[in-house]
């Protein structure tokens, strides 16, 4: 977190913006005045049920979406949720202007880190979405389709699964299959993951269920920044903190909801109106920040009766939750500033490890100093090139032999 920039403002705006910095990428966004229409969705059951995995039911302008030379619709989608039900999610789709490449354009799914849990908070709902996906640009310079899912409950009716490792990859990896279906992408079978934050945690999921999930697709590649990983660790870290806090309170709402787990194992007794308040914000503006840190300050005296990871059934779905539990076999890229006070970098190095001594090739850069927020900012130039390497077959660089 960059507390110096802030050491001359009022506190309550210094927590604020350092709050902020930790959190989204500091590109001055605003929240959407009006969402589109179709996020309130006219499709049936028996439609969501009949449609096959990617179909897309709705295609729109996205507003903010496109750069120079380049196309962006807003879709909904059809997907499956962690009980294996049809469901709707919404996305975006961007791909180069231009004609395109007679072998057809290959695809890099981006997986966007926390922007809240309430449906209101999705990323497609931003009127200037373009700059919310770091290296944008030059994936499309490089031909590339882009598709940024908005994940399970985010822009679309339902509870937003957040952290919920299998959720998050089936939405990925239904994005792609949607970009495929739209006619002016000509985008491939094969693909690559980009993700920060909650985003890295979604590629590397989606690094472990794509083949079985989707076998007519081919994953050559995930790159991450600052993944969330061992999330047992991640909870102990952040405990106490306002930042911490605020995480928590998301993640409990999302759990209790999509596993349908009571809250009241954990939460103070009367804390609950609070928590909610807290929990349901969205956190993609510094308005936004400033209003979630003046619900966030009662949370510091009344919260939690326990400690959730000292409690099974939270600590068992934290574990659940944590990828590594099967194995990945395409290369991966992980990026991780030294200076993270949200995912520290001793545990995505752990994480590293972990994954080198099953067998997947790791490529490992640290960036001196940088925070959670700059992560992906930081090292997309370096991301996107790797990713390019690998789709045209290059062999990955391993740093698995130095850790």
């Amino acid at each position: 977190m960059q507390f110096g920039i802030c050491v001359h403002l009022d506190p309550l705006l210094a927590v604020a913006l350092a709050l902020a910095f930790a959190w989204f990428s500091p590109l001055g966004l605003k929240p959407a005045s009006a969402a589109p229409e179709f996020t309130k969705l006219d499709i049936s059951q028996a439609e969501l049920r009949k449609a096959k995995p990617g179909y897309v039911f709705h295609i729109h302008p996205q507003i903010g979406g496109a750069p120079a030379n380049a196309k962006a619709f807003r879709i909904i989608y059809r997907s499956t949720n962690l009980k294996g039900e049809p469901i709707a999610v919404s996305g975006t789709v961007i791909y180069p202007a231009g004609p395109a490449p007679k072998e057809g354009r290959n695809v890099i799914a981006w997986a966007h880190y926390t922007t809240g849990v309430a449906g209101r908070c999705a990323p497609t709902l931003l009127p200037n979405l373009s700059g919310t996906i770091a290296g944008l640009e030059d994936m499309l310079s490089r031909g590339y389709v882009v598709v940024a899912t908005d994940y399970e409950g985010l822009g679309a009716p339902g509870v937003h699964a957040y952290l919920v490792g299998v959720s998050e990859a089936r939405s990925v990896i239904d994005s792609v299959r949607a970009a495929r279906n739209l006619n002016g992408t000509h985008a491939t079978n094969r693909f690559a993951v980009w993700g920060h934050s909650q985003g890295g945690h979604a590629a590397l999921f989606t690094g472990e269920i794509a083949a079985s999930y989707a076998p007519e697709l081919k994953l050559v590649a995930l790159a991450t920044a600052a993944p969330a990983t061992d999330l047992v660790e991640l909870f102990k870290a952040q405990k106490g903190s306002i930042a911490g806090d605020s995480l928590t309170a998301m993640a409990l709402l999302s759990w209790s909801r999509t596993y349908n787990l009571p809250l009241d194992s954990v939460l103070d007794e009367g804390a609950e109106a609070r928590f909610e308040k807290v929990a349901e914000s969205c956190i993609q503006s510094i308005s936004q920040m400033l209003k979630l840190l003046k619900l966030a300050q009662p949370l510091k005296k009344a919260f939690l009766k326990t400690d959730p990871v000292q409690q099974p059934a939270w600590r068992e779905l934290m574990q659940q939750n944590s990828p590594g539990a099967l194995p990945i076999k395409v290369p991966v890229f992980i990026a991780q500033g030294t200076g993270d006070t949200t995912v520290k970098p001793e545990i995505t190095q752990k994480f590293a490890k972990a994954l080198c001594a099953s067998g997947t090739p790791v490529t490992l850069r640290l960036m001196k100093n940088a925070s959670h927020s700059y992560a992906a900012e930081k090292s997309a130039y370096a991301a996107v090139l790797w990713l390019t390497d690998r789709f045209k077959g290059r062999p990955a660089p391993n740093d698995c032999a130095n850790k």
